[in-house]
């Protein structure tokens, strides 16, 4: 294509922000929800464009777009394969619905967060397009400072606390990942990934490259033990800014596992898989117990957010088909749903002022749609056949047994205690008898609020019973991306 459509999609936002940043204030803001919401619009509507003209049946990166930058210093090259795209979908669907849910979560500073909102989109589909390690960690790291003003600015009372080791704990995890990127150069001399897939890297840098990667991934994903900040900033975080941080900004991690710490380093992911298994387990299990533990709704769902990740870092380094498909499904998946858990929290704080899951009980006799479509995301994190979270974790756990029987059975304990604090969570809130006399004369879902929840309902459901669409989109880069990868250790084996 002539048209630099990727380019479009980054800038798009960017451009938006701009414009709302020179209209004028008022009390209702009204015009700069609007811009807002028609830029997001346009660039979901363009992205389906893209998602819909995109060739399914190669693996090669499409719809490449490269520049120089700086006198060559900075290369400017950005593409989409199978597997990037599906996360740009779900970047420009995520986001309208976050511009739609400030009309009953923001009170102050309107156009100042919208205008955070759009910066944060540019700077997320930049992640999932970079085709060049300078620019994808611009990327990457560009995106701190809006979201660490959302929670800075729009949170609750811990609110500078939260966004300081938010920031701190994301920056100081990527510094590691900025001096590999100046080693990838110094050794070969590019920093272009098409061009590093090619050449490779030498083994004998592979695992020092590696754990520097690691050690920015697995803070954003977040791992254990580097996983304190997140329930932190979700219980901070005002609603829209839970739902980026949940649905997309821990995705990018995911998909930097897969692009770069696979893709660029595979000899090193064989040999510290065996570390990914153990604290992928860890995480599955212990923050699965520590969810039971919660008395705040929202810190619950921010743990079951750690315990699912776990699941998708598991199956990502099984380095097997079911495992790696699986692991994008599930972020997918985990997009969707977590996203609507926290807008359902959004929408009983709009309304009393409280996330305490004791305050709460028996509202199913007050507010029967917002009840159902909470059982269809409590029933999507728990993985329930239909759901599309059923099929990530079950993809995750066959590529698991094909690797590792007992790494399998442990993570299965993990399904059983999703169960447990989610289906706990639900009875708590929605059956029962009201005792709270102050829940008596609840609304139900709003407009605005139906259209949000039941659209996420829909594909939650939709790609639950029919996933087809998403596994034709990835399936021909994932077998690539294997063959690459099982290529890569056979030389190795050769050479030794």
């Amino acid at each position: 294509m002539n048209f630099p459509i990727l380019s479009s999609l980054i800038l798009l936002p960017f451009i938006g922000s701009l414009f709302i940043f020179f209209i004028r204030a008022t009390e209702k803001n009204y015009t700069a929800k609007y811009v807002a919401l028609f830029i997001t619009t346009a660039n979901l509507i363009l992205s389906l464009y893209l998602w819909v003209i995109f060739d399914k049946n190669i693996s090669a990166f499409q719809f490449i777009e490269e520049k120089n930058w700086l006198l060559g210093i900075i290369n400017y090259k950005v593409g989409i394969d199978g597997i990037s795209i599906l996360f740009v979908l779900l970047t420009t669907f995520i986001t309208p619905i976050c511009i739609i849910s400030v009309n009953s979560t923001i009170k102050y500073r309107i156009k100042d967060f919208l205008i955070a909102i759009l910066l944060m989109e540019s700077l997320m589909i930049g992640v999932f397009c970079s085709l060049d390690l300078v620019i994808f960690y611009l990327f990457f790291e560009g995106g701190l400072i809006p979201m660490f003003l959302i929670i800075g600015i729009w949170g609750g009372d811990r609110r500078v606390y939260s966004a300081f080791k938010f920031f701190l704990y994301t920056l100081l995890g990527s510094v590691l990942m900025l001096v590999a990127i100046i080693s990838i150069y110094w050794i070969t001399g590019t920093t272009d990934v098409e061009q590093l897939y090619e050449i490779g890297i030498a083994e004998n840098y592979q695992n020092l490259l590696w754990l520097a990667f690691f050690s920015s991934f697995a803070v954003k994903t977040p791992m254990w033990p580097v996983h304190t900040w997140l329930p932190d900033a979700h219980v901070e975080a005002p609603t829209a800014g839970s739902v980026l941080l949940a649905a997309i900004l821990l995705k990018m991690a995911g998909y930097g596992f897969i692009r770069f710490s696979i893709g660029l380093f595979p000899l090193a992911s064989a040999y510290f898989a065996p570390l990914v298994f153990v604290l992928s387990i860890i995480a599955i299990i212990y923050t699965s117990l520590v969810a039971l533990m919660q008395d705040d709704m929202k810190k619950l769902i921010a743990y079951s957010s750690v315990a699912h990740m776990g699941f998708v870092t598991l199956g990502i380094f099984t380095m097997t088909q079911q495992g790696i498909e699986g692991s994008i499904f599930q972020m997918i998946s985990h997009g969707l749903i977590s996203a609507a858990l926290f807008l359902c929290v959004g929408v009983l704080y709009e309304r009393k002022h409280t996330r305490l899951i004791n305050n709460y009980g028996g509202i199913v006799s007050i507010m029967p749609r917002y009840s159902v479509v909470f059982m269809i995301f409590t029933l999507g994190a728990v993985g329930l056949p239909g759901t599309t979270g059923f099929i990530g974790e079950f993809l995750i756990l066959i590529g698991a047994f094909k690797k590792n029987f007992l790494v399998a059975i442990l993570a299965s304990i993990g399904v059983i205690l999703s169960a447990a604090y989610m289906l706990w969570l639900y009875r708590r809130v929605i059956f029962g008898e009201i005792t709270n006399i102050n829940l008596k004369g609840m609304l139900d879902l709003k407009r605005s609020e139906s259209i949000i929840l039941y659209s996420i309902a829909i594909l939650t459901l939709l790609f639950g019973f029919y996933p087809d669409p998403l596994f034709k989109t990835i399936s021909f880069s994932v077998s690539n991306f294997i063959e690459n990868y099982n290529q890569n250790l056979a030389i190795s084996i050769v050479s030794k």
